[in-house]
């Protein structure tokens, strides 16, 4: 099982980036994927999560309205289009893979590399 993120940048505030989950040695359609994001000094935070099966997602409120998670199965990869991008959404990206969806990292058992997202001005 691998879980690899992509997509990380340095971008100005309002501007936009998408990330890529691309997941091997299992099937979208049978998990949920998380992205998480841990900011320097800061715990690591859950953002948003899918269901591959059913399409269930659920963002936190922070990235409501700017951020987008999406799935292609056929490419077994989760997407995270991020738009608006403010200063506070600057941290290491990761996404992750747990039975079903949920914020909490414990519930998580496989856990990608992470990417970096700058957000400066």
């Amino acid at each position: 099982v691998q879980l690899q993120a992509s997509g990380g940048g340095s971008v100005q505030p309002g501007e936009s980036l998408r990330l890529s989950c691309t997941a091997s040695g299992f099937s979208l359609g049978t998990y949920a994927i998380g992205w998480f994001r841990q900011a320097p000094g800061k715990e690591r935070e859950g953002v948003s999560w899918i269901n591959g099966g059913t399409g269930k997602f659920y963002y936190v409120h922070s990235v409501k309205g700017r951020f987008t998670i999406s799935t292609d199965n056929a490419k077994n990869t989760v997407y995270l289009d991020m738009t608006n991008l403010k200063l506070e959404d600057t941290a290491i990206y990761y996404c992750a893979r747990a039975p079903s969806g949920s914020l909490r990292p414990g519930m998580y058992d496989y856990w990608g590399r992470g990417t970096l997202v700058t957000v400066s001005s």
